[in-house]
């Protein structure tokens, strides 16, 4: 029942990609999409998908006057409602909240800026509490996935990789230089994780495998990718500081 459900609303979500198309023809992209880096995983057309997507949401809260605070603190226990997902077996579950906290991750920072109201003390809120609840997530994947060695190893090699591409942007800032690239960032991990958390069940029943097998390898996909990133952010904010050239990447 509950994969059938999560295959009706990824389909359904799916299927809008072609409304998109047909409506966004000519028409400038998101303003804030245009701004961030892109990478393979995440193009710059899937983002601009989701801002169309999630827009009528936007506005909705906009107009209800919902604070910036409050999304920001609802993300954060979104990611601590995965981890007790995961700790409880509940990975279909984890994964929908994961996405949910994505969400909100969003929503906070449109909102502030919709409603006038950023500031460096949202912005240093929103870091912080997206960093917990990535935490929290991980901490539940941990208790999932370390009934074997290499699972305790994968998990803990994503949650300090993720960690460490955060701290590179944010050590790159306090010295000048702007490193916003690399393969595996938040939004790539977080979409990469919910979607092998929803799925995993079905498609372990289907290819034979055992329950968790998918996760286990996205796990090591994201600390693989995110340590990468981590080390690319480091060269290149390293070089940059080096050379005197502190463009943004």
């Amino acid at each position: 029942m509950t994969v059938n459900i999560a295959l009706v609303l990824v389909a359904v979500v799916v299927l809008t990609m072609p409304v998109f198309a047909i409506v966004s023809r000519g028409r400038v992209g998101d303003r804030e999409v245009a701004t961030r880096p892109t990478t393979v995983i995440l193009g710059r057309w899937i983002r601009d998908w989701v801002m169309w997507l999630i827009a009528p949401l936007e506005r909705s809260l906009v107009a209800s006057g919902v604070s910036p605070d409050a999304l920001n603190v609802l993300g954060a226990v979104f990611g601590l409602a995965a981890g007790v997902a995961y700790m409880r077996a509940s990975t279909a579950l984890a994964g929908w909240l994961i996405l949910l906290g994505g969400l909100s991750d969003i929503l906070d920072g449109r909102v502030a800026r919709a409603r006038g109201l950023a500031s460096r003390y949202g912005e240093f809120l929103d870091s912080m509490l997206d960093r917990f609840a990535e935490v929290f997530a991980f901490v539940g994947l941990a208790a999932y996935l370390s009934v074997t060695p290499a699972g305790a190893l994968a998990v803990t090699l994503a949650a300090g990789s993720s960690l460490l591409v955060s701290y590179a942007r944010a050590k790159g800032d306090a010295v000048g230089v702007a490193c916003r690239g690399g393969v595996m960032q938040r939004a790539e991990r977080l979409v990469l994780l919910a979607l092998a958390s929803i799925f995993d069940r079905s498609i372990a029943s289907v290819a034979g495998w055992a329950y968790g097998t998918l996760i286990f390898a996205t796990v090591w996909v994201i600390g693989v990718g995110a340590l990468g990133t981590a080390l690319y952010r480091t060269v290149v904010i390293a070089r940059a500081l080096r050379t005197g050239n502190r463009s943004s990447r």
